[in-house]
């Protein structure tokens, strides 16, 4: 038990997040390099980057799965997940969070905290993840240190805690302070900052150091009572017993330290691995999991051990020659090949064949794997996404958030002999992909697929062509709005149906009401349990969900609405669950139809980044968009305009806000929720 205890605490599971651009696959590079898992660092400028292993990925310089890598570092084994920073790829950050300890949230020195960067750290708070920054970029033009801390106080209303203060401004940046060493670090640009030293705080910095380190003496003393009592008595201080304060308060989320750097001038990257195994948790530091047993209902937990039985959490599906290759975290207990797992989820039984450890674009393969370990498994046919694995004593654990698509195209191939093909090859990546949903369109005999924007489709499509080798035709893309109602209405319905000569009746009472907006549908029952319909309730608000995905204004999905069920009868016993829910089906439409149902469009959170001389003719532009400007943002000769934008009025502002702004201007847009159409 000591020997696992030991190895456990040797692990670290992190995933590196960020704004698009913020330098974060950089950073992943560097850490690969210098931990010898490559020989040659790779470049996403030059589109050889190792974690960028996509065609697209190389050709577009932007990161759209999680690779998964694992390297080691001062005797320690860092299992990295690399994710996207584009919004459209979203999904793929939420599942590497869902199985992640901890994370390294990237900023750029010069842009701060940026649009995504917002979603990241909110979604990495829904799930507890502990979290060191790494403010990058330090070496380019208009980059601010301390005021990228001041902007993640601001906005995420965290608590950071600078360990460093860079030495040096943009082009003359050349190293950092470390504020608990109280020495300066320097980097050696002729082996690629492999060998870096520790000297003396050059004379012009010793002020700033001494002033920087007591304001994280301070902070420290107020976040641990033991540390306090140093502090005050005003002993001379261990490092030790300085890092074990951070990494008390970084692991409970009291504090974000701040580490800095410049990676693509490789300075910074080291220290950063240091962080990782000094301030991040290891498996043994962050609860144990727990989840529901389906068949009492009730929450029971896994202890982080492999003496456990196995309780590990599908996050991601890959096909990869033909194979079905899934990502898993154990969080108990251990696999081993040739097993048989049971899917939660499915109820079902599968066979481990392989099992992969996984580093970007290659795998290497293990006959074992236990807890903390995330791995690649062949043979699991029928698991997806958000399934739990177990052996003996089944639990259900948290699922992973998917997105609501929210813009749909029509695809057909060129050639009619590549219909079925298509068909398996969609099927596959929607297998792949929670957020890429096909359909066909009956009346027109048309296949639709959505997809989380434009540029997610855009890839799929690519992907279709180069990878399968089949030629696309694609419709114009279309909003997937939503429909809701604007009144209450009341309803008693009666579903009548004749088996065996024999007249079977059932009948539901209910009310709906307009509900808050992103609450979606909600369903109250108020039949008691001594009532004859109670055990059907749930075929009542089963009929009522299905009837809900079809809307009546369009067709759309109907959200937002409140269903009281106020009372159910039924004439036959053994016909009651199907003459119950169809008459909640049919009762819940017409229930709607009679409370003014009206249509909701996609509204986005845009926040474009523009420089000054072109803001009049940008702001201009969302004006005549119809948008909403939420805030300005001004820092020197830069504004970003915050807004909130109807999508239907957003297809192709990629190319004009570039022709506005001389190719200047940058946006990131993402979904935000969904509003009436004339206030879009």
């Amino acid at each position: 038990m000591k020997k696992e205890t030991q190895r456990l605490n040797k692990i670290r599971n992190i995933g590196i997040a960020a704004h698009i651009d913020a330098g974060k696959t950089t950073v992943s590079e560097r850490i690969l390099f210098y931990t010898g898992k490559t020989y040659k660092i790779g470049e996403v400028h030059e589109g050889t980057a190792t974690m960028d292993y996509l065609p697209q990925e190389q050709e577009r310089g932007i990161t759209i799965t999680s690779a998964v890598t694992t390297c080691y570092w001062d005797d320690h084994e860092i299992q990295i997940i690399d994710t996207p920073g584009h919004v459209d790829f979203t999904i793929e950050v939420e599942r590497s969070l869902r199985v992640l300890d901890g994370m390294i949230a990237v900023f750029c020195g010069v842009g701060g905290v940026e649009a995504q960067s917002e979603t990241v750290w909110h979604q990495a708070d829904r799930y507890n993840v502990p979290r060191i920054a790494f403010i990058n970029k330090l070496d380019r033009i208009g980059a601010d240190y301390f005021n990228v801390i001041d902007m993640m106080i601001d906005k995420f209303g965290a608590n950071p805690i600078p360990l460093q203060i860079p030495l040096g401004k943009e082009d003359g940046f050349f190293g950092v302070v470390d504020l608990i060493a109280m020495k300066a670090i320097v980097w050696d640009e002729e082996d690629l900052g492999t060998t870096y030293n520790y000297i003396k705080i050059p004379e012009e910095y010793i002020n700033l150091s001494t002033e920087y380190r007591e304001k994280l003496l301070e902070k420290l003393s107020l976040l641990d009572d033991d540390f306090m009592e140093l502090y005050l008595e005003g002993h001379e201080i261990e490092e030790s017993v300085i890092h074990n304060t951070i990494r008390k308060a970084a692991i409970s989320m009291k504090c974000v330290p701040v580490l800095c750097g410049a990676a693509l001038r490789n300075k910074g990257v080291q220290p950063l691995l240091d962080g990782i195994i000094r301030y991040l948790p290891s498996p043994l530091d962050v609860p144990p999991v727990h989840g529901k047993n389906p068949e009492t209902g009730e929450i029971e937990t896994r202890q982080t051990s492999s003496d456990e039985d196995l309780s590990a959490l599908a996050f991601k599906v890959v096909m990869e020659e033909g194979r079905k290759l899934t990502y898993i975290r154990i969080y108990s207990g251990e696999i081993k090949v040739g097993e048989d797992v049971f899917n939660v989820n499915l109820g079902k039984k599968e066979k481990i064949s392989r099992i992969f450890k996984i580093h970007a674009n290659h795998k290497d393969r293990v006959n074992e794997a236990s807890t903390g370990a995330i791995v690649g498994i062949v043979g699991l046919k029928e698991t997806s996404t958000g399934h739990t694995l177990t052996k003996t004593k089944p639990i259900l654990l948290e699922s992973i958030e998917m997105y609501q698509p929210v813009i749909s195209i029509a695809v057909e191939p060129r050639k009619n002999a590549d219909q079925e093909k298509l068909n398996q090859i969609l099927q596959r990546i929607s297998e792949e992909d929670p957020t890429f949903i096909i359909k066909t369109d009956e009346n027109a005999y048309q296949t639709v697929v959505s997809g989380m924007g434009e540029l997610h489709l855009d890839v799929v499509m690519r992907r279709i062509k180069e990878e399968f080798g089949i030629e696309l035709q694609v419709g114009k893309p279309q909003v997937v709005y939503k429909e809701t109602i604007e009144l209450s209405a009341s309803i008693e319905h009666t579903f009548e149906k004749t088996v065996n000569s024999i007249l079977c009746k059932g009948t539901v009472s209910l009310s709906v009401m307009p509900n808050a907006r992103g609450e979606g549908i909600v369903t109250v029952s108020n039949i008691s349990e001594e009532h004859p319909a109670f055990p059907f309730i749930i075929a009542i608000e089963e009929g009522i969900a299905e009837s809900s995905n079809v809307g009546i204004v369009k067709g759309f999905p109907l959200t937002d609405i409140k269903v009281e069920i106020k009372d159910a009868s039924f004439n036959n016993p053994d016909f009651a669950r199907l003459t119950l829910k169809m008459a909640a089906y049919e009762g819940f439409r017409k229930a709607c139809n009679d409370a003014s149902p009206e249509l909701l469009l996609p509204i986005m959170s845009l926040a474009v980044t523009v420089p000054n001389e072109f803001l009049g003719e940008v702001i201009g532009d969302l004006n005549a968009r119809k948008c909403q400007i939420v805030n300005l943002l001004t820092k020197d000769k830069i504004t970003v305009i915050q807004a909130n934008a109807p999508l239907t009025k957003m297809f192709g502002y990629s190319t004009d806000v570039r022709s506005l702004s001389q190719g200047r201007a940058s946006f990131a847009m993402y979904f935000s929720h969904y509003d009436r159409v004339e206030n879009g």
